[in-house]
């Protein structure tokens, strides 16, 4: 192994037969400080030199590697070694936006999942996976992250959108199975009672939630309208004596429906169209509600459902902020649901790189290992320019959740970011399926997660707004605006 170094660049080559001892007679200077780098030697195991080395020193010809050396002032390293198979900032770059509160809840998940997640996966997707785990994940300060804590939350006093940006990354390296997926689904149903429910209903429903002993389920999509909101048919009519709702309809698609103890639903209560919808609460224990685990393309241990709603008797006390004006509420809420769909699937993302990459070193096709292919690299290399883009994407998002951007404001930008999010990781688990060839197409083996996590792609791309619908929306937006500056110019000549 032969090595140089000038500036900030440590760079190295394999040369058989060259050692440690003679590296220490090339030239030094006294100026110039030990640098400290792991090699990969041939056989791909790290091996730990501290040179020092003259500046003068010129490169060899046949350049392999090259690392860049981190400033003392950088983050320090976490998780996977490789680049790219972990956010930049775990890997000794610098950052504006992450601070020691948030490298310590990182360890603190990732601890968790390795501990209680990790070693159950393959069972629990036979089983599905206990409720209690939240409970358990509520006691490691995981569980109740974004919530007030006059409701049990465990929310940070610097809390920030970043923190969520961590938990769902951190969660989403199980590798597809939505293991702890209801915490996800909690926090997209429990919004709209913390903004507009009454006390009654914060009361009864918000500490359990938080806690991890209940749970609460999004039902929006029926089988008729999905994204095509303001069509929704089921219906909530008073009865006679104006104390109970009468629903009536189906609601598809509801995920986490097996375990949700509340449903935070969307009705009729009026005219056609945007301005006739309501929501309401409706909880698991009422005559006429009943729910249907569906069978679905990908792995899962926790559910999508088919929910009945027949004559299902609604007290009045239950619903959710103002009759009729149940719209904002859903729409806004949306924001928050696709941001945190993108950043679990910028970790898919990434573990579809890392399975590749670890799997290219070791595995050998034609009398060399698979990534001294040069079409293997530029698969590789392609699948971390998108990560690397979507990361960042994510952050300016994130950036602008933290400084309270309004959310009507966010929509477009949500929107984007979600399409981003499931085409890179649809691409991302083509390629890793490609560079494992055969060994991804059967469960089990070395490309088993591979094959999982292709499973989920439309999982991803789909729920929360199909990548055609928000892109859609996103520029209907944009056209709108564009045709009201417009207007006000032409008004002005």
């Amino acid at each position: 192994m032969f090595a140089f170094c000038t500036g900030e660049l440590l760079c190295y080559t394999h040369s058989p037969g060259v050692g440690e001892d003679k590296m220490r007679s090339l030239t030094t200077i006294p100026t110039i400080p030990l640098c400290k780098a792991n090699f990969l030697n041939k056989n791909g195991t790290e091996e730990l030199h501290l040179l020092q080395i003259s500046n003068s020193q010129q490169p060899p010809h046949s350049l392999e590697f090259v690392e860049e050396m981190a400033s003392p002032s950088a983050s320090p390293k976490f998780g996977c070694p490789i680049d790219f198979a972990e956010p930049y900032w775990y890997q000794g770059f610098h950052s504006p936006y992450y601070h020691d509160g948030h490298r310590r809840f990182r360890d603190t998940v990732r601890a968790f999942v390795e501990q209680e997640v990790k070693p159950h996966v393959d069972e629990w997707l036979l089983t599905g996976y206990p409720k209690e785990l939240h409970e358990k994940a509520y006691a490691a300060g995981i569980q109740g992250l974004i919530y007030p804590k006059e409701y049990g939350g465990t929310r940070p006093d610097d809390y920030d959108a970043f923190y969520e940006l961590i938990l769902a990354d951190e969660l989403a390296r199980v590798g597809g199975g939505h293991v702890l997926g209801q915490m996800a689904i909690n926090s997209m149903a429990l919004p709209p009672i913390l903004v507009a429910g009454s006390d009654y209903l914060k009361q009864k429903v918000v500490r359990d939630v938080v806690t991890g002993k209940k749970n609460i389920c999004l039902a929006i999509s029926e089988p008729q309208a999905g994204s095509d909101v303001a069509n929704l048919t089921t219906t909530a009519v008073k009865d006679p004596s104006g104390k109970f709702y009468i629903v009536n309809g189906t609601k598809k698609w509801i995920t986490g429906g097996m375990m949700g103890d509340f449903f935070t639903t969307a009705v009729r209560t009026g005219e056609q169209g945007f301005g006739g919808l309501s929501l309401l609460l409706l909880e698991r224990s009422m005559p006429g509600l009943s729910v249907r685990k569906m069978p679905t393309q990908f792995d899962t241990t926790h559910s999508t459902t088919m929910l009945t709603l027949e004559d299902v008797k609604v007290p009045v006390s239950n619903l959710i902020g103002d009759e009729n004006a149940a719209f904002g509420l859903i729409v806004v809420n949306f924001n928050h649901e696709r941001f945190v769909i993108a950043a679990a699937t910028c970790r898919l993302a990434r573990l579809c790189y890392q399975e590749a990459i670890e799997y290219a070193i070791k595995r050998h096709t034609f009398g060399k290992p698979l990534v001294d292919h040069q079409l293997i690299r530029f698969k590789l290399a392609e699948m971390a320019r998108q990560i690397e883009s979507l990361h960042d994407m994510l952050e300016r998002v994130a950036y602008q959740f933290k400084c309270g951007v309004a959310d009507h404001k966010l929509g477009g930008q949500c929107a984007l970011l979600k399409v981003q999010a499931s085409k890179t990781f649809e691409f991302c688990a083509r390629e890793a399926s490609q560079i494992f060839g055969g060994s991804s197409i059967v469960r089990e083996g070395q490309g088993k997660l591979v094959e999982r996590m292709y499973r989920e792609v439309r999982a991803t791309s789909i729920p929360g707004g199909s990548e055609e619908i928000l892109l859609d929306f996103t520029i209907r937006q944009a056209v709108a605006k564009a045709r009201r500056h417009a207007n006000s110019h032409a008004a002005k000549l």
